[in-house]
């Protein structure tokens, strides 16, 4: 496993299974937004106080590739790692199953910031993301 910012352990849930007894793939995109979530609190924000602040960070594009499935019960460890593109943020994830450590899925997500209405750069947000944005 390559080096990230933040690393989330988690665990499916039969429910999210679907007939052919896997994870159905919309449940990755929860899994992902978990992760950049946590890791936002981990920095000490959250949405709601950007919110309050007429900041809302919005995921504009996702992009997921499904490499291997997770099924009903197994720990999983959701990772990211972050830069930044123009006025987006893009969240790097991927998901690796906790037994034998096989790599998931691997997923772009891109951000924007709006603040007060009207498309920004996000910059009033980036001194807590600095210290892990990469190249």
């Amino acid at each position: 496993m390559k080096e990230y910012a933040y690393k989330l352990e988690m665990k499916t849930r039969d429910y999210e299974c679907d007939v052919q007894g896997v994870i159905n793939n919309a449940n990755y995109q929860h899994y992902l937004e978990v992760t950049r979530h946590e890791f936002i609190q981990s920095l000490g924000q959250s949405f709601e106080e950007w919110h309050n602040r007429g900041i809302d960070v919005m995921v504009s594009k996702i992009t997921i590739n499904y490499k291997a499935s997770l099924r009903g019960g197994q720990e999983f460890i959701s990772c990211l790692n972050l830069k930044r593109t123009g006025v987006r943020y893009v969240f790097l994830q991927d998901i690796y199953r906790k037994s034998d450590m096989k790599h998931c899925i691997s997923a772009e997500v891109h951000c924007v910031c709006v603040v007060d209405g009207v498309l920004s750069r996000g910059d009033e947000i980036e001194a807590p993301f600095k210290p892990f944005l990469i190249s």
